[in-house]
């Protein structure tokens, strides 16, 4: 019922706003980055695409940075207005001490990012422990793949400099030819259809994945909340025809303090109506209402302009 009624309710403000929304042009600058490699670019070229559509007069400006920590930072002063930022590094965000005036606010969850190993199908490592003391390839240093994996390691009692031949390639790209050359036993990676794990799966050597047992599920998410059991469904890539259960977190789409909240409700509005509008393209999947609402850690991390139109469109009480 409640569906029916957000669905309803959007279909006539859809009209309402038609006119009045177009005519007041408003730009926005985006923190996104081809550094963190990954799906990321996609993404964010589908995203700019799908809200250009919905609404031609809010136009959103990529600028490319350096990761998300520089997307973090640049929100921080203010450089840009919205910046795609990785799950772990949002929850260290969302901890860290700062004035009400000063704290980042959520504008929307992405998707998620299950992480795991890729090693080859013809290696004898079955288990992380496996892994302990070999070379592994963790990207690119103060990547969000990078950032997650210690997170994940470190629930696990392991420390990826200590306890592995840490590998951090300056290129994404990089990573599977290392595994494939036998110069590492491993990869780290995170997300659907990690670019290094797809050029893995499709060679002919193949790919097989190692993620955490049941039992390491349980104490990472014990140790860190934010990384939650996550799946990854069968046939994602080449020769893995099972689901793989792993841990993970949400990515979310960060506001700079100061944004307004007339610019906040306007990007609200213009998501969901992205999201209803048929425009959610594999990329933009995850990228809904309902799965900002549930991968929020708490409501007052939303920016108070996404929170007044999901109050109005009835999708918070």
């Amino acid at each position: 019922m409640r569906r029916r009624a957000v669905v309803s309710w959007l279909a006539g403000a859809t009209l309402i706003a038609s006119t009045s929304a177009r005519s007041q042009e408003v730009t926005l600058s985006f923190g996104t980055t081809s550094a963190e490699g990954g799906n990321v670019p996609l993404y964010s070229a589908a995203l700019l695409e799908a809200l250009k559509t919905v609404d031609p007069a809010l136009e959103i400006r990529a600028v490319p940075t350096k990761g998300a920590y520089d997307n973090v930072e640049q929100l921080k002063r203010g450089d840009i207005d919205l910046g795609l930022v990785s799950g772990e590094i949002a929850h260290e965000v969302f901890a860290a001490a700062a004035p009400e005036g000063e704290r980042l606010r959520i504008i929307s969850a992405t998707y998620p990012t299950p992480g795991l190993f890729a090693v080859r199908a013809d290696s004898r490592f079955r288990h992380i422990k496996d892994l302990v003391d070999r070379p592994v390839v963790w990207n690119r240093k103060d990547s969000a793949a990078m950032v997650q994996a210690r997170y994940v390691m470190g629930a696990l009692g392991l420390d990826i400099d200590r306890n592995f031949q840490a590998i951090y390639p300056e290129r994404f790209a990089d990573a599977a030819p290392l595994v494939l050359a036998g110069h590492a036993a491993a990869m780290w990676g995170s997300g659907f259809r990690w670019p290094p794990f797809v050029t893995l799966t499709d060679s002919a050597v193949g790919a097989r994945f190692i993620a955490p047992v049941e039992d390491e599920i349980v104490r990472i998410a014990a140790n860190y909340p934010f990384l939650e059991p996550l799946t990854v469904p069968a046939r994602l890539y080449p020769g893995q025809y099972d689901p793989i259960e792993t841990v993970g977190s949400w990515s979310f789409i960060l506001a700079r303090p100061d944004l307004s909240d007339a610019t906040g409700y306007r990007l609200a509005f213009a998501f969901h109506r992205a999201e209803n509008a048929g425009l959610r393209t594999k990329q933009l999947l995850y990228t809904t209402v309902k799965n900002t609402l549930a991968a929020t850690p708490s409501l007052g991390l939303l920016q108070s302009g996404v929170a007044r139109y999901f109050r109005r469109c009835g999708a918070l009480d």
